[in-house]
């Protein structure tokens, strides 16, 4: 199964769009884009329980980060480009970018830069595969650590930039490990 498409007028099929493009293409609000490999990918909003998990992630990581000013959390709607000619622009359900990292003026269209950790909360017309895509995306862009929270399965994995990977259950905690020092959340408090 290969990721939702759209047709965008004026643009033929075998178009590819830019990053700066798509920055100024107006579609519906309520539809989540992104652009891979200059290939415009339109999908449906995730759902309640993806929203709401997503919600609840995002905001103990933004407490946690801004506890400890450890630096800049972004929600869903941020895209970073991270590929150019042709352009890639992925927008990860939570972001966050270390202190260190943070520019001083923000740019106004996506930055050219990938998070430190991206957490993708599967929606109900995930994908493994583009699943995974995502993640072989995010890591060859410079992402540290990558979680995929799976509320149906109540079950996360973790992607790490050395290649190791962990599955965690019920029972277990996302751990920020070096990348968001001293986070910890109980994947059974996502629910």
């Amino acid at each position: 199964m290969s990721a939702p498409r759209v047709y965008v007028p004026g643009m033929s099929e075998s178009a590819l769009m830019t990053a700066e493009e798509l920055l100024r293409l107006r579609l519906p609000g309520d539809k989540r884009t992104e652009l891979i490999r200059g290939r415009l990918v339109v999908r449906d909003p995730g759902g309640a329980r993806h929203g709401a998990v997503a919600m609840r992630l995002g905001y103990r990581i933004a407490a946690h980060v801004d506890a400890h000013d450890l630096g800049r959390v972004y929600a869903a709607e941020t895209g970073f480009k991270i590929e150019s000619d042709p352009d890639t622009v992925r927008a990860p359900d939570v972001s966050f970018i270390a202190k260190a990292r943070v520019p001083a003026i923000e740019p106004l269209g996506y930055p050219s830069w990938a998070p430190d950790l991206a957490v993708e909360v599967l929606a109900h017309d995930d994908h493994p595969a583009n699943t995974l895509e995502k993640v072989a995306h995010w890591l060859r862009a410079g992402v540290r650590f990558v979680w995929v929270v799976d509320s149906d399965k109540r079950t996360a994995r973790v992607y790490r930039a050395d290649g190791s990977e962990s599955l965690l259950g019920t029972s277990d905690a996302l751990d920020g490990e070096d990348v968001l020092p001293g986070f910890r959340c109980p994947l059974a408090d996502l629910w």
